[in-house]
């Protein structure tokens, strides 16, 4: 029987209900300030998370919405690759603003499942298709800078070739942390993170949001509804748990099973 060493969280809608209050937003954003008349709707960006990455998101978003919605294609400039990484880049300055002014907090449960994790002497990772700026944001105007430290690595965005569902960034961060992936356990809140992170062999627990409450979540090792919290229980929605909440109890019973 492996013995649990190390935590690995992905971020989006795991960390906080950053895709609807933040990435969303300052997509919206980006695109008013670059003199485009998109605005994306809530339930169009739940279609649009499909799909894993900003600039991957905004090319799904012209390539199989735009024309739909338009009546006629989008008449990209000549070099497309320059116009969306701009987008993306303004997007990420506007969500980073987001962040600074307190507009995303942790889900439940998040900053008590840290502290227990480092009280335990448990090493953690982060693994995200997010870029690593958007990592250390929230991080730091959530917990505080010296949060970033607490993670051993932080494997986020463009660093290995596949997003998710490509099991590629689990891959990357146990490398990293030279360990196994039976050592360790992961956090995810989609079916692509689920993909990822089981495609690495990983025993992985879902907390799931607004966005992906309908997803097919076969593999789990448990379904949550959050992480909750010793006064605000959790409800679980599959798999085996008899806790009110999530804890590093909890974690480690999923290794004893």
């Amino acid at each position: 029987m492996s013995q649990l060493e190390a935590l690995i969280f992905d971020v989006d809608g795991t960390l906080a209900d950053t895709e609807r209050d933040g990435h969303l937003v300052a997509f919206n954003m980006a695109f008013e300030e670059a003199g485009l008349d998109w605005n994306w709707s809530a339930e169009l960006y739940g279609q649009l998370l499909a799909v894993t990455g900003g600039k991957e998101r905004i090319r799904y978003y012209l390539n199989d919405f735009y024309e739909q919605e338009r009546g006629q294609a989008f008449s990209m400039p000549d070099d497309p690759d320059t116009f969306v990484a701009g987008l993306h880049a303004s997007k990420t300055k506007f969500y980073m603003q987001l962040m600074a002014d307190g507009a995303v907090p942790l889900r439940t449960g998040v900053v008590r499942l840290f502290q227990e994790a480092r009280d335990a002497g448990l090493r953690m990772a982060i693994a995200t298709t997010t870029t690593p700026a958007n990592v250390t944001s929230l991080l730091t105007h959530t917990l505080g800078a010296e949060s970033i430290d607490w993670f051993e690595v932080i494997a986020a965005g463009d660093i290995v070739p596949a997003k998710k569902p490509a099991a590629d960034i689990f891959l990357y961060a146990i490398e990293k942390m030279n360990l196994k992936a039976e050592q360790c356990l992961a956090f995810e809140d989609s079916h692509n993170g689920l993909l990822s992170s089981t495609g690495a062999n990983l025993k992985t627990v879902v907390t799931i949001n607004d966005y992906t409450s309908d997803h097919d979540f076969t593999g789990a090792e448990l379904v949550l509804s959050d992480f909750g919290e010793p006064e605000q229980s959790m409800k679980v929605l599959s798999g085996n748990c008899d806790d009110s909440y999530f804890s590093i109890q909890s974690a480690q019973k999923i290794f004893q099973a």
